[in-house]
């Protein structure tokens, strides 16, 4: 598998492949060591899992947190929610293909999140049924702007495809979104989603 996906990634123009481990404890060296751009983890490695990996490079606690995909074969809603809540900005299943594992690559370095679109379907169905936990408005109100990014974000939109819906530059859309994430309490675009469905912001 590791041989298939290094592959796949160093057929690209823009990636290339600094390591690849067999294991937990080598993936965590490797990648303190080499600080790759974005790591790739499988849930299920000798030694240290691929989620206690994701949360020592890039869990809450961590000060320069790593950009990490989690790859896996087991479609599991509680392997998904730990990943995210692990820091990953990416879940994906290993039967979701080339093009797939490229762009997780990619948008987890622009700083998006890409889960596999069969997990999104199913999180969203989640988020919409799931009773409310918190009220639908923050302490601070979002700005309407702010709003305008919440509600794309939970749509599964990019930096790029929201700057080009909203007409302004994608370092603004970055300001909204972290404004947006300070005022809600949440770490990653995978909770605004959730905030963003959970508060009936976004249409079914």
């Amino acid at each position: 598998m590791r041989v298939g996906f290094r592959m796949i990634l160093e057929a690209q123009p823009d990636i290339t492949v600094v390591a690849d481990v067999p294991d937990g404890h080598a993936a965590l060296s490797e990648a303190r060591r080499l600080r790759p751009d974005v790591c790739l983890l499988d849930i299920r490695m000798p030694g240290l899992t691929g989620l206690e990996v994701t949360r020592l490079l890039a869990g809450p606690d961590v000060a320069d947190p790593m950009a990490v995909v989690v790859i896996t074969m087991f479609d599991d809603d509680e392997y998904v929610d730990t990943a995210l809540q692990h820091g990953a900005r990416g879940f994906l299943l290993k039967d979701s293909g080339p093009t797939l594992l490229v762009e997780a690559v990619r948008a987890a370095l622009r700083g998006d999140a890409l889960v596999s679109p069969q997990v999104t379907v199913r999180l969203l169905q989640r988020f919409r049924d799931r009773p409310q936990i918190r009220t639908g408005t923050p302490g601070q109100p979002l700005t309407d702007r702010e709003n305008d990014v919440v509600r794309a974000v939970a749509r599964g939109l990019t930096n790029l495809e929201i700057a080009g819906e909203l007409f302004v530059g994608v370092s603004t859309v970055k300001t909204h979104l972290a404004a947006a994430q300070a005022k809600l309490g949440v770490r990653n675009r995978v909770e605004v989603a959730s905030w963003a469905w959970r508060a009936g912001l976004v249409d079914a």
